[in-house]
Order: C-alpha cells, then sequence, then structure tokens
C-alpha cells in the first residue's frame, strides 16, 4: 500500500552549536492536525525527547509538543527547533515567529544564528520536598527545595550536581512528582548549571530543558544580581543557554543545527 500522507519531518539538535550534543527534537510540519493518539504514535516512532507538531494559522503557527509517553504543556528546546526550521528552511526570509501554544503566545527571534525563545517567567516558592524525593535524587542535604511547576533543588556546588545517580524508579513512583530539576553555582564559566529528570514523562533525564530556565532564570536572578546569566545543563549531550529575566518573562537564547530531513509517510486518513 502506497503512504497517502508526507508530512515534512525535521531532526534538531537544539541549545548547541555541535551535531550530536543539545537536546534533539523532531519537527513535523502539518497542514491540520491529526488525531491525538496518531499524534503520540508518531512522537514514540521519532523516540526523541520531544516530537513539535506545526500547523499554520495565517502568519503564526499552531505548536504542540509530545514525549515519546505524553503530550506536555511547555517545551523549551524543541520550540527552539521549530523556529530554527521555520527561520532557515521555510521562511528564511523572517526573523522571527510567533506560536499559538497550550503555554499562550511564544515568540521566537533570530540574530543572525542565535535564537531567543520569549517564554513565561515560573519563579519557584520555598517549599518542603514530599517523603522520598531527596533519597531518590541521591542529595540528603540540599541548600534549598522549592517548588513552581517542577520540583528545584539547589545544591553546593555544580560537583555535586555533576555527581548525582538518581534512581529512576523510585522517582517514577513517587506521586505528585512530574520532573525534578537540579541546579548549583556554575564553574568553568558558566552562572549556573543543572540537570533535569522527568521519568514520569519518559524521559529519565532530558539533556537540555528550556522549560526549566523559565524557573531557573528568576532564582539565579535574585540570587546572583545580575540580570542576564550563562548556563549549561550537565547531561552527558551537554547544551548551553543564554538566560535573561524581564517582568514576567523570560528570555532563552541558544543555537541549533540540523541533524537530519525527510519525510514521514502515514496511510491516507
Amino acid at each position: 500500500m502506497r503512504p497517502g500522507l508526507q508530512i515534512p519531518c525535521y531532526q534538531v539538535d537544539a541549545f548547541t552549536r555541535t551535531r550530536f550534543a543539545g537536546n534533539p527534537a523532531a519537527v513535523c510540519l502539518l497542514d491540520r492536525w491529526l488525531p491525538d493518539p496518531l499524534l503520540q504514535l508518531i512522537a514514540a516512532e521519532n523516540a526523541l525527547p520531544e516530537t513539535a507538531f506545526l500547523v499554520p494559522q495565517g502568519d503564526d503557527y499552531n505548536l504542540r509538543w509530545f514525549t515519546p509517553e505524553v503530550e506536555v504543556d511547555l517545551c523549551g528546546h524543541a520550540t527552539l527547533a521549530a523556529a530554527f526550521v521555520l527561520l532557515t528552511r521555510v521562511h528564511p526570509q523572517r526573523r522571527d515567529v510567533q506560536f499559538i501554544s497550550h503555554a499562550g503566545l511564544l515568540r521566537v527571534s533570530r540574530d543572525r544564528d542565535e535564537l531567543t525563545l520569549d517564554f513565561p517567567a515560573r519563579p519557584a516558592v520555598p517549599a518542603e520536598p514530599p517523603p522520598g524525593l531527596l533519597a531518590a535524587l541521591g542529595c540528603a542535604q540540599p541548600r534549598e527545595v522549592l517548588r513552581a511547576r517542577d520540583w528545584l533543588v539547589v545544591l553546593a556546588d555544580a560537583a555535586a550536581v555533576r555527581a548525582l545517580q538518581p534512581d529512576f524508579p523510585a522517582l517514577l513512583a513517587l506521586p505528585d512528582v512530574l520532573a525534578v530539576c537540579v541546579t548549583a553555582p556554575g564553574d568553568d564559566g558558566v552562572d549556573f548549571v543543572s540537570r533535569y529528570f522527568t521519568p514520569a514523562q519518559g524521559i529519565p533525564e532530558d539533556p537540555v530543558t528550556g522549560s526549566a530556565h523559565c524557573t531557573l532564570t528568576p532564582y539565579w536572578v535574585h540570587r546572583l544580581g545580575r540580570n542576564e546569566l550563562q548556563a549549561r545543563q550537565l547531561s552527558r549531550r551537554s547544551g548551553e543557554l543564554r538566560c535573561t529575566l524581564a517582568g514576567e518573562r523570560v528570555f532563552i537564547a541558544g543555537h541549533a543545527v540540523l541533524t537530519r530531513t525527510g519525510h514521514l509517510l502515514l496511510d491516507e486518513l
């Protein structure tokens, strides 16, 4: 049987200048929404941390994000990847694009090869960690524990963040723990570092998490007293982000690299 639909699909490494680093995302360009179960199957087939699905609406684009397991309410690296595809492949004459999403209107602008996300700030507040959280992370004595959408655990230094070896089955078993971000003051030329764990979304450790910096940026801006900060996520792939707080918005800048182009083949619906 010949496929009835051929959907342009790209793979992009986000928050890096180097292929096979940063956080990989698939970007699928649709002309209309497919059924949600099919979108989830496509994301599972892609087997990447996120798949971004785009549908045009005038000059803007509707945007949704799926991990291999669930749809999420906000994703930074897949938004960066989607904007990279649109602004370098589909509309290379444009310098910005606006997305309509579950998180509201999200704008991404391009200055040469750097892309900047305009995202909502999600400040965290001090909170008592749920039983078992710190044990599952393997950090018995954090400096602080806070919560926004995700739990935020602050450690003493970057070495402690690097050394973490979480018990992912234990994290997955915890109720009311969607994701945990662990952070500390930076070293090697960056202001702060982090790692991000979300087994509940099918991603034990996310390589580079733009949405986490909606919470990390307000925290570190207020702690360090400077409004523009350089960040590094310490996953095995690693990634670099430049973060700025502007009132209730966070500007998260980074680079992206195209690694694959092609078409997703589907039977006619």
